[in-house]
């Protein structure tokens, strides 16, 4: 597993204290179940080795003075900071592992949704299986670029504007709008598609854009300027880094289930307005895609999250050519249970990938 960071090592109080180590673990552990603060007296009953609630009183104050607890209003309880959890996340938590049972509940699962669908019903039903094994909402974004291809027809809507009709091999349509250039015959649009037709299926718009780059002198002998220009226009990237990414989300509704306070459904209507905001999700997701692994986010550690404390947990998923396609995962309240979450976020991208290469 990859995290965001690296591990802190806060004052290298955390990292020697074998006492410091444990009160901090119940009191993240006790977040991490209920969302409450949890108090020296509960924390002393719970400890492994003997200490009187004055002396866990004392370890707290060290902790607090470390930035990993605070006090949240006038309780006698702590609760974790954003870098406790970090902390907690990178240098002390033991990911388990899914049971057999878990693996091959979502293996089915999600073989079943593969069947007779689309590629985009397929990763549907990943983010609604993601977001019913957690209490998050299910997100994957995957690039409208790597779908292969059957057909493309350009439709011309006025002299000025046409629209590239792009047909996928598993059903999806995608329609992009094109500037014309001034002056061109309405003949070019038909011969533009037939020459892109003639190579197009099973390719990707990056296959087909570097052959085209490729082969530009056989395309230059067949076509006029304009028809040319033409084509490299209509299977052109389109504007803009996040523009061709595709997000979906799916169990928002889950977020609201376990509401505590005023201030919970605060942060989930600001959570809410985050995933409307759909290209700094797709911006997060895509960071995602950094190297093999999940990825960990927490809190106000991205712009995204700053306002509504979420955590997103996320992993890249690849095709049949082993190229990073997309990303599958989570996004939730910072105390999702992380251990949990991590590897069924991790075998989930697994089965993605694998449906992505033919069912093996």
């Amino acid at each position: 597993m990859s995290a965001h960071s690296k591990p802190e090592s806060p004052g290298g109080l955390v990292e020697t204290d074998q006492r410091s180590r444990e009160i901090f673990r119940q009191i993240v552990d006790g977040y991490l179940a209920t969302g409450e603060p949890v108090g020296s007296r509960n924390i002393a009953r719970l400890l492994p080795m003997t200490l009187s609630p004055a002396t866990v009183r004392n370890v707290m104050t060290d902790l607090e003075l470390a930035g990993l607890i605070y006090a949240p209003h006038t309780s006698a309880g702590r609760l974790p900071t954003e870098r406790g959890l970090r902390f907690f996340v990178d240098a002390m938590m033991e990911v388990g592992n899914l049971s057999s049972d878990e693996r091959s509940k979502i293996e089915a699962q999600m073989r079943a949704a593969a069947t007779g669908r689309t590629m985009d019903g397929t990763l549907t039903e990943a983010s609604a299986l993601l977001s019913g094994l957690s209490r998050g909402a299910g997100v994957v974004v995957t690039t409208k670029a790597n779908a292969r291809l059957k057909h493309i027809e350009f439709v011309r809507l006025d002299p000025a504007r046409a629209l590239v009709v792009l047909v996928a091999e598993d059903g999806t349509v995608e329609n992009r709008l094109l500037a014309l250039p001034p002056g061109l015959p309405a003949s070019a649009l038909t011969e533009a598609g037939n020459f892109l037709n003639s190579r197009i299926l099973g390719k990707t718009l990056a296959d087909l854009r570097r052959e085209i780059a490729e082969h530009r002198a056989v395309m230059e002998s067949e076509l006029d300027v304009l028809t040319a220009k033409l084509v490299e226009s209509g299977i052109a990237t389109s504007s803009g880094p996040t523009s061709d990414r595709h997000l979906i989300v799916r169990g928002q509704a889950n977020l609201l289930d376990d509401l505590r306070a005023q201030e919970d459904l605060e942060r989930i209507r600001l959570l809410f307005g985050d995933l409307e905001t759909q290209t700094d999700v797709i911006d997060l997701l895509t960071r995602a895609e950094d190297g093999d692994g999940v990825r960990i986010f927490i809190g106000s550690e991205n712009k995204l999250f700053s306002m509504s404390g979420s955590s997103m947990i996320a992993a890249p998923f690849r095709d049949g050519e082993q190229r990073i396609v997309g990303v599958v995962g989570i996004i939730g309240p910072t105390r999702l249970n992380y251990a949990r979450i991590v590897p069924m976020v991790d075998y989930t991208a697994k089965v993605v990938g694998r449906l992505l290469e033919g069912g093996r």
